[in-house]
């Protein structure tokens, strides 16, 4: 019989002096480091814990707008053309201003079927009397967005139950920004007063557990990471959650490796993961959220599809879209398959994985 895989439960110093102002502390089971307070902080004592948590990441949404309205400032140079048109807009010039909006909306990765949608339904309220300047019908298309993205993927909030520790997978493709995802979303709930314990579950790239330890000291969180080649990934999650549960931890953190969605064989260790950390604790995990790089446009659907199909995804995050001009595409993937978008990472800096709210969104696109 094979020897049971190692598993090692460290924090290892960070070498790099650009995160220096970060305390760096080596931990055990029996201490434990707690971020500085902030006013919206949450006591992992109280009760309730996780419902707050969730509403009060939602409210720092609503308070760091202003990250999203710049972290989206390539999609809204795109569709700046629809206030140049709008502006000078007589009912003679409907069809061709149409035209116009429906092709800037392309350009920005609304898709087909959503743009000719939100054109047609403004065709028939301008012809209908409805809309009679161009800035009513700039705040229709607004609000057609908006309603696209509440009616669709309005449990933007993290759903983590009530008992503890929740659990949240994290999965996607090679290079689409799994891990930094991971780390970043661990300093937030950190900063909530969250327990966090990360789970290295990246077996396949030699990089990745070092990688994630580098996170790990970044945010001053434990990790369980296998200390010998060829682990099993479910076997490494599954000693994460374990000694999450039996140390008191309120969050585990697993990452996962990267896998391209048309690898089936690949796409079946997702599933050994998800039953792994389920035998460990029925119903986990809470959430699987699937990473999409922003940059790829309409080509996210194919891999959304299917990783949803093999393991059901509750959320997405999107990467990248600080650098992207295609940001209609978080429209798309939430009409399509009718799955929230959590989080968007609009920056570099650790703070720039950002709660999604709809209707800064809209506003930041639309300005």
């Amino acid at each position: 019989m094979a020897a049971p895989t190692q598993l090692s439960f460290i924090s290892k110093p960070c070498p790099s002096p650009l995160f220096s102002h970060i305390p760096r502390t080596r931990f055990s089971p029996s201490t434990t480091a707690r971020p500085a307070s902030s006013r919206f902080k949450c006591l992992a004592s109280q009760t309730g814990f996780f419902t707050r948590l969730g509403r009060l990441i939602k409210e720092k949404a609503k308070s760091d707008v202003e990250k999203i309205f710049s972290g989206f400032s390539k999609t809204r140079d795109n569709l700046a053309v629809i206030d140049e048109l709008l502006l000078y807009w007589n009912l003679a010039d409907t069809d061709r201003v149409l035209d116009e909006l429906e092709e800037a909306l392309l350009v920005s990765d609304f898709g087909p079927r959503i743009t000719i949608k939100i054109v047609e339904s403004l065709r028939e309220d301008i012809l209908g009397g409805k809309l009679k300047s161009g800035s009513e019908i700039k705040d229709a298309l607004k609000k057609s967005v908006l309603d696209l993205l509440t009616n669709k993927g309005s449990k933007t909030e993290l759903r983590l139950g009530f008992r503890k520790p929740a659990v949240i997978m994290v999965v996607g493709v090679n290079g689409g920004g799994k891990t930094t995802s991971l780390g970043k979303l661990a300093y937030r709930l950190k900063n909530e007063g969250a327990k966090i314990l990360m789970a290295a579950g990246d077996t396949f790239r030699a990089a990745a557990s070092d990688q994630l330890e580098i996170w790990a000291e970044r945010t001053g969180c434990e990790i369980v990471v296998a200390e010998k080649e060829n682990a099993k990934a479910s076997s490494v999650l599954s000693q994460a959650v374990k000694k999450g549960k039996e140390q008191g931890f309120d969050i585990v953190l697993c990452d996962t490796s990267g896998r391209l969605h048309t690898n089936y064989s690949l796409m079946e260790e997702l599933i050994a993961c998800k039953r792994a950390v389920g035998k460990v604790i029925p119903g986990a995990p809470n959430e699987i959220l699937l990473v999409l790089d922003g940059n790829t446009g309409l080509n996210m659907l194919p891999q959304a599809r299917e990783f949803n199909e093999v393991v059901g995804i509750t959320g997405f995050i999107l990467t990248k879209l600080d650098g992207s001009a295609r940001g209609g595409c978080v429209v798309s993937v939430v009409d399509e398959l009718g799955i929230p978008v959590k989080f968007v990472g609009v920056g570099e800096a650790l703070e720039d994985l950002q709660p999604f709210d709809a209707e800064a969104f809209v506003n930041a696109i639309f300005s």
